[in-house]
């Protein structure tokens, strides 16, 4: 049995067995959300596929949508200008299947997450999901959502698993070599999560002798990989995992993208975020290379999200979704292009 496929009793047998107490309340948050985790779909890997082979050199169409070779990558959040064909073969192919398929989270409080009340999808990617789909279906609600782990969503994406992954995904030199990306719709930042109290106080040496947990195929996974300070690494499927871990003593810190990590602050209030966010994570709905046309499509999408000031659907959502862990904010990230 994989990490991402584990029995649904596992993460509630740990909570009950927790070395250190934690808030029933926060404990039980986090079952709940360690539960969804759970149901998630998982996308299997097809290796040896083409799209996985770097060898192999890119098609006129993927290379329009790669835009920055590996040797230069000076930008790599400039994506494709909303102009040209909006309604090409893969805005087809989604208009013709009556559903857009969207990976995302359903385990990441006020992002992706399970609603315990009513049991829908709920949270700032979701809100975005739903938008997307009414621009190219005209129903918000006709999406099929599939749960996917941190270290499938490129995977998933790959295979034509999913149309789009919209799952708080840094766009990055790397990543724009494998998946095309939408401009960039949030920006976060790399930081710690620990006890009250912990002697952990940024990210530096008083992570010396610690261990740290990590999503596997995180960026934040890559970063303590690259400066461990001193401290050994955990990684785990998904982003609560770390939350579960932290809460049963079996790490002393999460490093993870602070808007992920204010909202498992306000799952437990045992837990705060220290120091400062010391890298920049800009969000971008993730797509296929060969899907130009999508790519522009989402592009028109975000550009109608962010307009209208305070009023914009943007905003909004971040005053309902993301305001009372990271404070205000003026406006969304100004979109990049390319071409």
């Amino acid at each position: 049995m994989t990490g991402g496929d584990r029995g649904v009793n596992a993460p509630l047998r740990a909570l009950g067995t927790r070395a250190r107490s934690r808030p029933l309340l926060a404990a039980a948050t986090a079952a709940g959300c360690a539960l969804a985790a759970t149901a998630a779909v998982l996308v299997p890997t097809q290796k040896g596929t083409a799209a996985e082979r770097p060898d192999r050199p890119p098609t006129a169409v993927e290379g329009q949508a790669r835009g920055v070779s590996a040797a230069k990558c000076e930008n790599p959040a400039a994506s494709l200008r909303p102009t040209g064909d909006l309604d090409g073969p893969a805005v087809q192919r989604i208009k013709a299947r009556g559903k857009l398929i969207a990976g995302v989270d359903q385990n990441s409080y006020r992002w992706g997450y399970r609603n315990p009340a009513t049991g829908e999808l709920s949270g700032f990617d979701i809100d975005l999901v739903h938008a997307i789909a009414k621009d190219i279906l005209g129903d918000p609600g006709k999406v099929m959502f599939l749960a996917i782990p941190t270290n499938r969503r490129i995977p998933a994406v790959q295979s034509g698993k999913v149309d789009i992954i919209a799952r708080t995904m840094t766009i990055n030199c790397d990543r724009i070599k494998q998946v095309a990306f939408s401009t960039a719709y949030f920006e976060a930042g790399q930081q710690v999560l620990v006890p009250k109290g912990s002697p952990v106080k940024a990210f530096d040496d008083s992570l010396k002798g610690k261990k740290v947990c990590t999503a596997e195929g995180s960026t934040a996974e890559a970063k303590v990989r690259e400066e461990p300070h001193g401290s050994t690494l955990l990684t785990v499927p998904n982003h609560l995992d770390c939350l579960v871990r932290l809460q049963l003593g079996q790490v002393d810190a999460v490093v993870n993208d602070n808007a992920l990590a204010a909202g498992q602050a306000a799952q437990d209030p045992s837990v705060e975020l220290v120091g400062k966010p010391f890298t920049t994570e800009p969000y971008g709905v993730a797509m296929n290379l060969k899907d130009v046309d999508l790519v522009r499509r989402v592009n028109k999408v975000l550009e109608d999200y962010r307009s209208g000031g305070a009023n914009s659907p943007w905003m909004q959502a971040y005053q309902h979704w993301l305001a009372s862990g990271l404070g205000g904010t003026d406006a969304p990230p100004a979109p990049e292009y390319r071409d």
